[in-house]
């Protein structure tokens, strides 16, 4: 087409804004219902992608002025009315209209009073089937940058916590019963290493979102000379969609992000839950700031753990919109359904339920009182170093299964008694193994029971300082 051609909008006629509500009501003869208005209408919550909408705009308007589909002078009112429209998004003042469906409409709509012809133009060679796809995943993409840099902070805020109770004993336990003891230090770590798979997930998830829709146009493509692969380098993505029906219906990434998500909410919520149990009076490990925390409106001794019950619950909203993606998808035929109208909302609140919890939650393990005494004391309940004493038996020689049968009828005496393992005098130990010398008590102690763990992975004090300091020098 040459540079002075005047390409009609593809969608529209010239007064498509001049006397009509919709962008394509002259194919009706009588209008939309407001009824129906209110239920198809998006722009209550589309309105978020005003400005993912502007970038594709503008990348769409350079394009096809470099391949002479409009003229210089169009490029630089779109340039020039997209600039103050993006004014008026971020100081709220721009002017939504239901009538117009859309953020999409909305926003040439005012580029038409902007500038005039040259924003009829704009939509020229693409639809809002792919502009919406590629408005979705520049804001995607934007969100799983925003998660990866929430994730690192949330990881260093644990690592810095672990390095000062490296050394801490915490009984770890298995079916809620004392198991062996470790160290707070490592059990902090463990969540890391939770939120460290993560980050790794939605860098993966971040791969396949990066893909540019634009130029599939409604669903076939386009029969202007456009130059996808331009747009997609101005808008930073790794390459084109390749085939224009996947394009415009594909929602993979959104569903693949909601499961991210929802991953990390469960990781979340394992945590949560032991914040909980740990700041019960009961158990009394740590206590939280009183900023993370409210009391009762009838009991004035209450200090409720308020933001991990929430975030234990708002687990179930995330996991909830990634089954309502997969169950919107399930039977939609190829290509754009205007179903696909209900991926929004739900993917808008998946993120940001994780960007706030993710930031709340950096902030409330940076401010964790400990109270090491009770976690000691509690580790020292339960037989905690019975499997070292099982452990010590074999290295003198005893099979395992004897060994583990021993120390079982030491534990049942012990009860029996109201006495613990490292009580016993020698010559009581003595009474259930010959085998037993004086060095036992290196193992019967809790600090000699997680320094004999120091391979990796292992809940040695020296070992977890590894790790977190680990973890630290991957932040830079």
């Amino acid at each position: 087409m040459p540079n002075n051609a005047q390409p009609p909008t593809q969608d529209t006629p010239h007064d498509q804004f001049a006397n009509k509500a919709q962008a394509w009501s002259a194919r009706f003869s009588e209008p939309v219902s407001d009824l129906v208005k209110r239920y198809t209408a998006s722009v209550r919550f589309d309105r978020r992608l005003a400005h993912c909408d502007i970038q594709g705009s503008l990348a769409h308007a350079e394009m096809l002025a470099a391949v002479g589909v409009i003229e210089a002078g169009d490029l630089a009112a779109i340039e020039r009315g997209m600039a103050r429209i993006r004014q008026e998004v971020d100081d709220d003042k721009f002017q939504w209209s239901l009538d117009l469906e859309d953020v999409h409409l909305n926003i040439e709509k005012r580029l038409v009073e902007l500038i005039g012809d040259a924003g009829k133009r704009l939509h020229t060679g693409r639809s809002r089937n792919d502009q919406v796809a590629t408005d979705m995943r520049l804001w995607v993409r934007g969100e799983i940058d925003t998660c990866g840099s929430l994730l690192r902070e949330l990881r260093h805020n644990l690592a810095k916590l672990a390095l000062v109770h490296a050394a801490t004993i915490l009984p770890g336990f298995t079916h809620l019963q004392v198991a062996q003891p470790v160290t707070f230090g490592h059990h902090l770590l463990a969540y890391a290493e939770m939120f460290g798979r993560d980050a790794e997930r939605f860098t993966d998830c971040r791969r396949r979102v990066n893909w540019l829709p634009l130029g599939a146009a409604a669903l076939a493509g386009t029969s202007y000379p456009i130059d996808r692969e331009r747009v997609a380098k101005t808008l930073g993505f790794e390459g084109v969609c390749r085939n224009s029906l996947d394009a415009v219906s594909d929602r993979d990434f959104a569903i693949e992000f909601c499961a991210c998500a929802a991953l990390t909410m469960v990781h979340i919520s394992r945590l949560s839950e032991e914040l909980v149990l740990w700041s019960n009076p009961r158990m009394g490990f740590i206590e939280l700031a009183d900023r993370f925390c409210t009391g009762s409106s009838i009991m004035p001794q209450k200090k409720n753990p308020d933001v991990p019950e929430l975030a234990r619950g708002k687990t179930g909203r995330v996991n909830g919109h990634l089954v309502a993606l997969l169950t919107l998808m399930k039977g939609q035929p190829l290509a754009y359904n205007k179903d696909n109208q209900e991926d929004k909302e739900g993917l808008f609140d998946a993120a940001d339920t994780l960007r706030d919890t993710l930031t709340i939650f950096s902030d409330m393990m940076g401010g964790i009182h400990v109270r090491a005494d009770a976690m000691r004391a509690a580790a020292l309940q339960g037989f905690a170093t019975a499997t070292d004493l099982a452990d010590y038996l074999v290295r003198k020689g005893t099979p395992f299964r004897d060994a583990h049968e021993t120390v079982a009828l030491a534990v049942r005496s012990c009860e029996e008694r109201g006495r613990d393992l490292a009580d016993l005098s020698l010559d009581e130990l003595r009474a259930f193994h010959p085998a037993i010398d004086a060095d036992v008590y290196e193992v019967l102690t809790l600090e000699g029971s997680v320094a004999a763990r120091k391979h990796i992975g292992g809940t040695a004090p020296a070992r977890v300082r590894l790790e977190a300091e680990r973890i630290l020098a991957e932040r830079g």
